[in-house]
């Protein structure tokens, strides 16, 4: 019996993605819509941002590296998605699915990293306004960014060579239009608590750490700016940080309500519906919440689209 359990393990090569089979045509055409506005908003970002020498500060740079992790983050899910979708092929090969949930921690560890070191140059900015250019110079913003980065891939990496080690004896269908952690831990045979214990110490880490960077920063700069006599003033700064925490909210609230539980609790119509929203929504309204509604990024889209003419109220 063992060797037979043995032999259909070692045959084991692809997952099937299940987790979209109603209303295929409608959400074919939202995904679509979405994933395609999130490239066009992210990459004009970044062309604007890298053309635009007034934009060329420390907040644009991580504003830049956020949008850049966006893009991948959508082409890590979005493209297999719609394929499936298009094509009803549901599997992804063993590999594929391991690499697949490899990026997609990766990068969602960068956008935990980089969401609390945008926060902290608020703080310096708005808090330390004399201190700026010395916190805040090339090579310290440099830093924080090539941290971000390592740290999130070594991260990622050690839960992906964990997952690596596990077979899958049960159902090789999963209930989940991508590889995510939660239904593959459901599909384990093997004894998955090491790999549970580790997430869970690297989700405080990666999780709690930087949503109470956040969290001071935003806790400090209401402190500061409510001292503020100017209203108008007062309001710039009141909605710009509004909607940094709005996005902030939306993104760890749906996080926590996936990965902060335990996966015998695990719910895939949640954690679908969950994954929609940090997959496709967040990403998507990067470019309309951080930059839109700021005069200069607006000046540098327009002065990128050849309107030259282009002058702020």
């Amino acid at each position: 019996m063992g060797t037979m359990l043995r032999g259909n393990q070692s045959r084991m090569t692809e997952f099937f993605l299940l987790g979209l089979t109603k209303q295929q045509p409608l959400l074919f055409g939202l995904f679509l819509a979405m994933y395609l506005v999130t490239m066009l908003g992210n990459l004009l970002i970044i062309l604007a941002i890298l053309s635009d020498q007034h934009l060329h500060t420390p907040m644009y740079f991580f504003l830049a590296n956020l949008s850049f992790v966006e893009t991948c983050f959508s082409c890590t899910i979005v493209p297999k998605v719609l394929v499936s979708i298009k094509t009803q092929h549901h599997a992804i090969s063993h590999t594929g699915c391991l690499m697949q949930m490899y990026f997609f921690m990766a990068l969602t560890l960068l956008d935990d990293f980089l969401l609390a070191v945008m926060a902290y140059d608020r703080y310096v900015a708005i808090c330390l306004p004399l201190h700026y250019t010395t916190i805040m110079c090339p090579q310290r913003c440099l830093l924080l960014v090539a941290t971000s980065w390592l740290c999130a891939h070594l991260l990622a990496f050690s839960l992906t060579l964990l997952m690596a080690q596990f077979s899958f004896c049960a159902s090789h269908s999963i209930p989940h239009f991508f590889c995510d952690v939660p239904p593959l831990l459901k599909l384990a045979c093997s004894d998955t608590q090491i790999y549970q214990d580790t997430m869970l110490t690297e989700a405080v880490f990666t999780g709690m750490i930087p949503l109470t960077c956040v969290l001071v920063s935003y806790a400090h700069i209401m402190h500061t700016i409510l001292r503020i006599p100017s209203s108008g003033r007062k309001h710039k700064v009141f909605s710009t940080c509004g909607s940094h925490l709005s996005v902030v909210t939306l993104y760890y609230g749906t996080l926590f309500l996936v990965y902060f539980r335990p996966s015998s609790s695990y719910s895939a119509d949640t954690g679908m519906v969950a994954s929609v929203i940090y997959t496709m929504v967040t990403p998507m309204l990067n470019p309309f919440i951080y930059s839109l509604r700021n005069r200069d990024m607006k000046g540098a889209l327009w002065r990128l689209s050849g309107w030259r003419r282009y002058s702020t109220p």
